[in-house]
């Protein structure tokens, strides 16, 4: 199962680089084999919405959310401890996030952020997931 980092859905939605390969992921897996925190579901809605692009937000919540990917979240006693882990690995608070939800439900990461190549649980991109389905 994997937990899909903001900058994967991000990359698709805003029509960047690597949406086809992003596309791709989401066609070859099962979505309920999917999460997404809600962190990034909001940071998605706050960058969507920042670019004039709220009803993108919407569609996304039709096609990817509402009846597909889950969404996990951190405890507040998960919350308390994200200041060591964001100092143990050098991550902001997003990446911090991500990286104990996935830590937490045994997830596979799928990022483009490098910054998790220093992480104990190593992401992967959706090329590499890919071409193993």
């Amino acid at each position: 199962m994997y937990l899909v980092d903001t900058n994967i859905f991000l990359e698709a939605l805003l029509e960047q680089n690597k949406a086809q390969e992003v596309r791709s992921f989401f066609e070859a897996i099962d979505l309920g084999q999917i999460f997404i925190t809600d962190f990034s579901l909001h940071s998605i809605g706050i960058i969507l919405f920042g670019l004039g692009k709220s009803e993108l937000f919407i569609s996304f919540l039709d096609d990817m959310v509402i009846d597909g990917i889950g969404i996990l979240s951190l405890s507040k006693e998960d919350l308390k401890a994200l200041s060591s882990i964001a100092q143990s690995f050098k991550l902001d608070f997003d990446g911090a996030y991500q990286y104990s939800v996935a830590e937490k439900y045994n997830l596979q990461l799928i990022s483009f952020d490098q910054d998790f190549d220093r992480v104990k649980i190593k992401k992967k991109e959706p090329s590499e997931i890919l071409k193993f389905t």
